[in-house]
């Protein structure tokens, strides 16, 4: 009863729906991909850009997207309705996601990282407690000392939470590149603003003192 009321019901639905198949309704239509997720209806499974528009107006809905063949969410949309404090973020062509599950580990792994995930063991880049909300939900059934529930109890930690995920790991774009491998910190950009560049030094002064002229020559005198 108690983990029943840490976890939203339809979390568990969430992280074992199949995305990105073709809609049976709009095959036909250019946005027929299954990439939309319900969280106000219980098992819907995933639908189109076109189910949402006519089933799911009014509903909280998510759209998922991918980075390597990987499910992923972005945090704007996911952290109004869970709480997403302990989970890895990244940031992926300008937007901060993080990933449903967990993912195979790497064979460039990091190893003798200080920082990884309790429940996988996945190597990660800042001291976050899981890299996925999949591992978050186990870690959670293991030990019960976490939440995907707002409350006013972990409120101060929701708070601490959305300050470290401003320190993002930035995610190739393409397809089949190694996670982490231009991991850079989202608040680069913010330091370098606060240093001013130094000025370009003054051109080089020339002296523009008068040439000495010459000793004048004078035209030979005529017969």
């Amino acid at each position: 009863m108690e983990e029943e009321m840490l976890v939203p019901s339809s979390l568990e639905s969430l992280l074992s729906t199949t995305f990105f198949s073709i809609c049976s309704t709009h095959r036909d239509a250019p946005r027929s991909e299954c990439n939309m997720y319900c969280l106000d209806c219980r098992n819907v499974g995933a639908f189109c850009f076109y189910c949402r528009s006519s089933r799911h107006k009014d509903h909280q809905v998510i759209q998922i997207r991918r980075s390597s063949y990987h499910d992923v969410v972005r945090v704007n949309e996911i952290q109004k309705v869970l709480d997403i404090t302990g989970v890895q973020t990244y940031v992926i062509n300008s937007a901060r996601v993080l990933f449903l599950n967990e993912r195979p580990q790497p064979k460039t792994a990091v190893k003798g990282s200080s920082h990884i995930c309790e429940v996988c063991g996945r190597s990660l880049l800042d001291p976050f407690r899981f890299c996925s909300l999949g591992c978050k939900l186990v870690g959670l059934k293991q030990n019960g000392d976490a939440s995907f529930i707002f409350s006013a109890k972990n409120g101060e930690g929701n708070e601490e939470g959305r300050r470290r995920e401003g320190t993002a790991i930035r995610l190739p774009s393409k397809e089949g590149d190694q996670y982490g491998s231009e991991a850079t910190m989202q608040h680069q950009q913010q330091e370098q603003d606060m240093y001013q560049s130094t000025p370009p030094p003054p051109p080089p002064q020339y002296s523009r003192s008068r040439r000495r002229k010459g000793i004048p020559h004078r035209a030979p005198l005529g017969p």
